[in-house]
């Protein structure tokens, strides 16, 4: 069952970020879907900010992936690896660009947030979080997460 939120800001969308990192832990794996400038990186965000970690949450598009540790001074519980696959959709085989980053080694230890990733991780983990963001023409962003999996629906439930 999806959970659907609508943000009217970016700042809202990044507090609503901050929201939902109070439900992850190590080895949660969430999928961001979206066009460009829906907020993918805005939502990330704010998952940092809640996760407390350490660094300035920016899109990795030209790295491709960041690992941002836990900051125990910020409530840091656990580390957060960003990536985002829009760049390897170009590539021959996107799988093996995606193998070639080693996600599955940190999959378990930390929060992995990819956007851009839907159908190219969702091997990494039984279950995983899709957050998929749309922007209407008022910049107003229409969130849909939806659960796939484990535990995920009991969770979004405590969203609220």
């Amino acid at each position: 069952m999806s959970h659907v939120v609508k943000l009217p800001t970016v700042e809202d969308t990044r507090e609503f970020g901050r929201r939902l990192a109070g439900l992850l832990r190590a080895g949660d794996l969430v999928l961001l879907t979206g066009p460009l400038g829906a907020g993918k990186t805005a939502l990330t965000q704010g998952v940092g900010a809640g996760l407390g970690v350490v660094g300035d949450i920016t899109s990795p598009t030209f790295v491709i992936a960041r690992v941002h540790r836990p900051d125990p001074s910020r409530g840091g519980r656990v580390a957060l690896v960003h990536a985002d696959a829009y760049r390897l959709g170009d590539a021959t085989d996107p799988r093996a660009e995606i193998d070639d980053l080693d996600l599955d080694a940190s999959v378990d230890d930390s929060v992995t947030v990819v956007e851009w990733g839907e159908g190219l991780v969702e091997q990494l983990v039984d279950a995983h979080l899709r957050v998929r963001i749309d922007r209407r023409d008022d910049d107003t962003r229409i969130v849909e997460l939806d659960p796939i999996g484990g535990d995920w629906a009991r969770r979004l439930a405590d969203l609220g």
